[in-house]
């Protein structure tokens, strides 16, 4: 039997790249072919993982994607699996440009892509229409979840028109200086929640004594929004029981005033759509990744809004997104952000390259560069539009980026609160990740994981490394299922219900 071509089995992604990405696991002694000459393999490596397609000494730069991934901590033979064990984390020293390649999408033809979703009185458009609890402090959070339990299951049938009822409980809202930055994230991520264009009714939902009360809370709301809004504090209305059986007869007023509301045909401009990704492997920047970069450039070239964000996650890779900046301050905002992060690690006694996770590495992940540069990709080639912080209200249309964490929930939880209608997450190893009132539909990065957890994803892109799927095809996929679950459609996540615990907001400052 002949020997394989390299090619056959691993994924040389760019032409002098230093490694291979295996597609099957690689086993010592097996020989392929490589430019003309043979390459054994040298140790085992595992599918996902890489392998040096030639000699490297040791403290030498390592290449995929064409950037620099590391440097090895020893020398490197032909053959051997690169890994934890022999890569080390390079020094980041970028030299940044702005707006050196920016390259406008132009509109989509063959006519506007449409989708059924609910009017809102500000121009917006929501593709859910949830009631939603919203606590203005942990002390109302289990408060809120009992009236939202009286709405679950077989009632909610009588409101066809109405997709939940959800309790956006949380740890926080007390014991803290409201005006800190802390305070303010908070304040800024249950406001978004109450204004968001998928809920239409609120609840605020508060015991009393709070330092971040429900009129504080209300405060913050449009005057011109449409969102029909209730509130209820655990003090005046008797307590506890009072406050659920109160609840429960607010909550059925809103149930009857919202299932009025209808689903209308609006163009796909009007969608905002968070770009998150997690349990990535080594698959994660060759398949799913660049796949929802295309379709975010296909969301681009309809008018829409699409939004990047987990800033610990594209470190070492910001310098590419900084060169798309449509100008040299949104650049720079994505720096300082990241400037940010360096001074919160450091005085948490951390750095950035702690990333990977102990599931990114063993599905071939080392390196936070490396991970960055294929986290990156989600967000297509469109030109970066803006930059926001933590939760803040997403204006801009286009390609934008949203400060977060790299910890999902908390991610998703600011997307949301900035306007995201949709989220579209990516997967390698497998999340069983929801969102409420969000949907969010999960694309696994390869087959097998997207078959041993089939009940959880929604999408597979694993053809990409077999050869049966292109980038752009997978990617057409991802485009149209968004419409489609934005038009109603359920995600594997709603239809397990997922999403109520989800609700995550990021806790910054001191608790007094």
């Amino acid at each position: 039997m002949p020997e394989p071509d390299l090619r056959e089995v691993a994924l040389l992604l760019r032409e002098h790249d230093d490694v291979a990405v295996a597609t099957r696991e690689l086993t010592a002694g097996e020989v392929l072919r490589h430019g003309g000459r043979e390459l054994t393999v040298l140790t085992t490596v595992p599918r996902g993982h890489k392998i040096a397609v030639h000699d490297l000494d040791e403290n030498a730069p390592i290449h995929k994607y064409g950037q620099v991934i590391g440097r090895t901590t020893t020398a490197v033979r032909a053959g051997d699996h690169v890994h934890a064990h022999n890569l080390g984390m390079a020094a980041v020293d970028h030299e940044y440009e702005f707006g050196t390649a920016v390259t406008p999408i132009p509109p989509a033809t063959g006519g506007m892509r449409t989708f059924q979703g609910y009017r809102r009185s500000d121009g917006r458009v929501g593709t859910r229409n949830y009631i939603g609890i919203v606590t203005s402090v942990n002390c109302s959070a289990s408060t809120a979840r009992m009236i939202a339990d009286q709405f679950r299951g077989p009632i909610m049938d009588i409101y066809p028109n109405v997709d939940g009822v959800v309790a956006l409980a949380h740890d926080s809202g007390c014991g803290m200086v409201p005006a800190s930055e802390g305070g303010q994230i908070l304040l800024r991520t249950l406001r978004g929640y109450a204004n968001h264009p998928n809920i239409g009714g609120i609840l605020v939902l508060g015991l009393g004594c709070e330092m971040i009360g429900v009129d504080t809370l209300l405060a913050g709301l449009p005057e011109n929004s449409d969102t029909v809004v209730e509130r209820l504090t655990i003090q005046d209305t008797g307590g506890v029981r009072a406050t659920v059986r109160a609840g429960t007869a607010v909550v059925r007023t809103l149930l009857e005033r919202l299932n009025e509301r209808r689903r209308e045909t609006f163009p796909a401009s009007k969608l905002v759509v968070g770009l998150n990704c997690g349990g990535s492997d080594g698959y994660s920047g060759i398949t799913a990744n660049p796949a929802l970069g295309h379709a975010s450039d296909l969301l681009v070239a309809q008018g829409a809004t699409t939004v990047l964000a987990e800033t610990p996650e594209v470190f070492g890779a910001e310098h590419l997104l900084t060169r798309r900046a449509v100008s040299k301050e949104v650049g720079q905002k994505l720096l300082d952000r990241i400037a940010w992060w360096h001074r919160y690690v450091e005085a948490g006694g951390g750095t950035l390259d702690n990333n990977p996770s102990p599931g990114n590495k063993a599905g071939g992940l080392t390196t936070i560069l490396e991970k960055s540069l294929g986290a990156v990709a989600k967000g297509g080639s469109a030109p970066l539009n803006a930059v926001y912080e933590y939760a803040e209200p997403i204006t801009d249309s286009g390609f934008t980026f949203m400060d977060t964490p790299g910890y999902d929930p908390v991610s998703v939880t600011g997307l949301v609160a900035g306007g995201a209608t949709v989220v579209v997450f990516t997967t390698g190893r497998g999340s069983v990740l929801g969102g409420k009132p969000a949907p969010v539909l999960k694309v696994a990065t390869n087959t097998e994981t997207y078959q041993r957890m089939s009940e959880d994803m929604d999408l597979d892109t694993g053809g990409i490394v077999t050869g049966s799927l292109t980038i752009t095809e997978a990617g057409d996929r991802i485009f149209e299922a968004i419409l489609a679950v934005a038009s109603g459609q359920e995600t594997c996540s709603e239809d397990l219900d997922l999403g109520r615990d989800e609700f995550i907001p990021w806790q910054l400052g001191a608790v007094t």
